[in-house]
């Protein structure tokens, strides 16, 4: 009781920096930043301290983060919407910073917390990823115009596919936890793919492709649904919002909401890429972005699932010959169950590509 109490005290001091008096609660389930909410009249707003150990320049962070939802705003407004739902509402310190600094060191951050809400972990249907995809694909298109250049790299080469690789290499040659001769195959795996790791980079350095806004981490709970009507209103969850390719937000949400599975699944004849639920992403982000995706783009996103994939699981196998320093992981070896996963997931969509890139021409209408 006594160290609950502490913490509310601390809490309560955090929150006269910002413009509002009210009571605090843990609140959500993130795994990077600690969030509270501050239950007040008339909004409700949400407080989080920002993990400055990942994130080590908080305030380039928040400075990405309110350009792109002040940005946001504007165009919600001009298309009739509300910004206060559709969009993040950052408040400003006392002093009008977007970030305040406690005196230990660690930062905050307050929100407007968007009521009437609901997020989800695990897609449950179709209709939700559906409505997930239409949200991201959204996001792309209101951002379409915003010169991500102006964007500093929250975690730089955070997808850059070849510099990931790299990594993996070291791993397998230090070997520091000693696992090498445990994941033969799935080294030999990794390694054969290595003619592709360059495909979206060398897009972006040649120009072939935009460089875009990105979400960077397009998991279903990054987005929230309207508690009445169902559908996704909003993206949060910005702070890996930088400079890349909009080929990472739509290969990763395919990584992630169209398997079969559980990312650390043992039985991997359980593991497939769902093609309905690969279909159903693919109709609602490109309903949204149709008139502003490139053909080239179009061209590689069948690819960008597998290649996602494939930089998920060498991210986990190289983390696992490291000895678990990176993933947070819950019993031995799950590194490594998360790996075959991704694997076997990457072989699964080789397998199915033409069918893949049916599905993408079937509902790019231009």
């Amino acid at each position: 009781m006594k160290e609950s109490n502490q913490t509310e005290t601390v809490l309560r001091e955090i929150i006269s920096h910002f413009q509002v008096d009210t009571d605090i609660v843990p609140y959500g389930e993130g795994h990077i930043n600690d969030t509270y909410l501050a239950d007040s009249t008339p909004y409700k707003y949400i407080l989080q301290k920002i993990n400055h150990h990942i994130f080590q320049d908080p305030d380039r962070l928040m400075e990405n983060i309110v350009a792109v939802t002040d940005y946001l705003r504007k165009v919600i407004e001009k298309e009739g919407g509300d910004p206060d739902r559709e969009t993040l509402t950052v408040i400003k310190t006392k002093d009008g910073k977007n970030l305040y600094r406690s005196e230990t060191g660690d930062y905050y951050r307050m929100y407007i917390f968007v009521d009437r809400t609901k997020v989800y972990q695990m897609v449950e249907n179709q209709d939700q990823f559906y409505h997930a995809a239409k949200a991201f694909g959204k996001f792309q298109k209101q951002l379409s115009d915003f010169d991500a250049g102006k964007l500093v790299e929250t975690i730089p080469q955070f997808h850059n596919t070849c510099s990931r690789f790299e990594q993996l290499k070291a791993a397998i040659q230090e070997n520091k936890a000693g696992r090498i001769d445990e994941v033969l195959p799935e080294i030999e795996f990794a390694l054969a793919h290595e003619n592709e790791i360059s495909v979206i980079v060398d897009a972006l350095e040649k120009q072939e492709i935009p460089l875009r806004v990105t979400h960077n981490d397009t998991k279903l709970n990054n987005v929230l649904f309207d508690e009445d009507s169902g559908e996704a209103i909003c993206v949060i969850d910005l702070d890996t919002v930088m400079p890349g390719s909009l080929l990472y937000d739509y290969g990763d949400s395919i990584r992630f909401g169209a398997s079969s599975g559980a990312e650390d699944e043992q039985d991997l004849s359980k593991i497939y890429c769902d093609l309905n639920l690969f279909e159903t992403f693919t109709k609602g982000f490109l309903e949204e972005l149709s008139d502003s995706i490139t053909p080239k783009e179009v061209e590689l996103l069948p690819f960008s699932a597998k290649l996602m994939t494939y930089e998920c699981g060498i991210r986990f196998l190289a983390d696992y010959l490291n000895g678990d320093t990176y993933f947070k992981v819950h019993y031995p070896g799950q590194n490594l169950d998360r790996c075959r996963t991704q694997f076997k997931l990457v072989a699964d969509m080789e397998e199915k590509m033409t069918q893949m890139k049916q599905i993408v021409k079937k509902y790019y209408n231009r």
